[in-house]
């Protein structure tokens, strides 16, 4: 992200070494995994409620951010962003609104699984839409992954969960379009900052939702807590997360973000009592393992790359 003016110069790598961005990054996967557990805390609020509160509250939080970080041009920004930063913003409205609904339609364990699928579904957009050549671990870890969630779907047939679990699937679909549409846009010279973007989502998501909240059910006690997400899981980590990514690798990132998945599955299970299904250990190990195998060997290859330079 672009600034104007020293009081509002981002971060930069000198001051966040690498180990700090590391410990960052697990910090942010944590506030990241508070959704499940919080969700279902909620009292009166549901469905696409939910989803307006938060993002509601996310777009309140940035349109703070944003300007003390890089100042009233980033306005400018949005204004002139082209057609990639609009393209960017609709996905992240859809992930926005099928991750708090599907949230509502299952358990927060088939979700964050679900959602892991990430990126291999970005890898394979990649080499899709753009041409990027694929390694054949990568393509091995995407039959693995494929694996595990065809298990998870097939045992849920029978449960009334995979409604849910299908919603969740749009998460990761329109983050790798997302991905694939910031690629392509970098390629012929034109770069989509994220943060704006984001900022961009949870507007269009606010206003998707809004006539689908009304009559709003919510009591003091759910909105305080949908604010919480809105600026401590989402609005505040989307930013960290930015700037962890100017100090990590791609791979560091993606092993670093796996997290989440732990993280949120332990605090439902330990915060509301939602324990995870045996088919979805079997799938999420099957899809994590898959995803851990793939990039350790991604940064190995790195390494030796660079050492060998």
């Amino acid at each position: 992200m672009s600034a104007s003016g020293p009081a509002a110069r981002p971060l930069s790598s000198t001051v966040l070494t690498h180990g700090r961005a590391v410990w960052l990054m697990v910090a942010v996967t944590l506030m990241w995994a508070t959704a499940g557990v919080v969700t279902r805390h909620l009292e009166h609020a549901r469905s696409f409620e939910i989803t307006y509160w938060r993002s509601f509250f996310t777009l309140a939080a940035l349109l703070v951010i944003l300007p003390a970080r890089q100042g009233r041009a980033v306005f400018a920004k949005i204004r002139s962003g082209g057609r990639a930063l609009w393209i960017s913003g609709v996905c992240w409205c859809v992930m926005f609104t099928a991750f708090m609904v599907a949230l509502t339609l299952t358990s927060v364990a088939n979700v964050l699984v679900t959602m892991a699928l990430g990126p291999l579904l970005t890898a394979l957009a990649a080499r899709i839409f753009i041409g990027h050549r694929l390694p054949p671990r990568t393509w091995a870890a995407i039959v693995v992954a494929g694996l595990g969630i065809g298990w998870m779907y097939g045992t849920q047939l029978g449960d009334g969960l995979l409604a849910g679990t299908l919603v969740a699937l749009c998460v990761p679909l329109a983050g790798a379009c997302n991905w694939t549409v910031v690629q392509h846009a970098h390629a012929k010279g034109t770069e989509v900052d994220l943060v704006p973007s984001v900022l961009v989502g949870a507007a269009m998501s606010s206003l998707l939702t809004l006539p689908l909240a009304w009559p709003f059910q919510a009591n003091t006690h759910d909105v305080a807590l949908l604010a919480f997400l809105g600026v401590f899981q989402l609005a505040i980590p989307c930013v960290l997360s930015v700037l962890c990514a100017r100090v990590l690798k791609a791979p560091e990132v993606a092993l670093l973000a796996l997290l989440e998945i732990i993280f949120g599955i332990t605090l439902a299970w330990l915060g509301a009592g939602e324990a995870p299904s045996p088919s979805v250990l079997a799938g999420g190990a099957l899809v994590i393992g898959a995803l851990v195998f793939n990039e350790w060997l991604g940064l190995r290859d790195r390494r030796a790359a660079a050492v060998a330079l």
